[in-house]
């Protein structure tokens, strides 16, 4: 909605450089993104991919275009956004004729970054740059921006990769072998239990579920529902156990604020309960309507 697009717009004053990668949509929009991009010290990077944003949205290229740099996204594999390959010169070439300056190119390899065979995955993002790099000739400017958190060690074409995952990581990404630590969790109540299986208050309402059920360590995960996730081992009524998200940005979005724990590293390696634990603070999630 408008107020959360706004209050967006109003957290990206604080970052230094952002990348919008998603096409811009909307005389709303559009505003706010000038307004941010216009701070001296800050670079806002819309993406465009689509030849009809410039072409049937004139009106709000023409008054988001003084200060603005754009960004073209190519369509790499990833059937999402990203305009052809062989449609990204003649974008950019419109989009600098309408005052706006070009970057570059991003591409995301975002179908192939989840592979867990390695050799799957290098092959796959060496098929995903091939593309980007030809459509960056036609292009043109500096950047190249691509990756994730599972290629990110084997994107060696792009000069700036797009990972996030990796800060606090998620188990889907876990299983591909990465030298990154699992560092956020869903502190769960056990409200059931009995000698097979136990019940705790964490379900679909409070997790992303589209890589899959989450991980309990020590436990096996049977099944989550609306409030629920039934995992066995039983564990004791009361106890709280730490309920680990197959997929972080979606689980992220349904918390309000992330607490910064200390002291609990043995306990999730042990895959005890969760026990007491100093809190060291607590940070609101901002840009959840972004």
């Amino acid at each position: 909605g408008l107020d959360q697009n706004l209050h967006a717009s109003i957290g990206l004053l604080l970052l230094d450089t952002a990348l919008g990668a998603h096409d811009v949509i909307g005389a709303a929009v559009a505003l706010r993104m000038k307004f941010v991009s216009r701070r001296r010290d800050a670079f806002l990077q819309p993406c465009l991919h689509r030849l009809r944003t410039l072409l049937r949205k004139r009106r709000i290229i023409v008054g988001l275009a003084e200060g603005v740099t754009v960004t073209i996204d190519v369509n790499v594999g990833l059937p999402r956004c990203g305009c052809a390959p062989p449609d990204a010169g003649r974008l950019a070439d419109l989009a600098r004729a309408r005052g706006l300056a070009v970057r570059g190119v991003m591409g995301y390899e975002g179908h192939v970054v989840g592979l867990e065979e390695t050799a799957e995955r290098i092959a796959g993002c060496t098929a995903s740059m091939e593309i980007l790099l030809a459509a960056h000739e036609q292009v043109g400017g500096s950047l190249v921006s691509a990756g994730g958190t599972g290629t990110y060690a084997i994107n060696t074409w792009a000069s700036e990769i797009q990972a996030g995952t990796y800060v606090l990581m998620d188990t889907a990404y876990e299983r591909l072998g990465l030298p990154f630590r699992q560092a956020v969790f869903v502190v769960a109540t056990v409200i059931s239990s009995t000698d097979g299986y136990a019940v705790a208050d964490c379900g679909l309402k409070a997790l992303g579920m589209d890589h899959g059920n989450p991980s309990i360590a020590g436990s096996e995960v049977w099944f989550c529902s609306d409030e629920h996730v039934t995992f066995a081992p039983a564990a004791p009524l009361g106890s709280r156990v730490f309920v680990l998200p197959a997929h972080l940005d979606p689980t992220l979005a349904l918390h309000e604020r992330l607490h910064l724990v200390e002291g609990l590293a043995d306990v999730l390696s042990a895959g005890a309960p969760a026990k007491d634990a100093e809190v060291l603070d607590t940070w609101p999630i901002d840009l959840r309507g972004w």
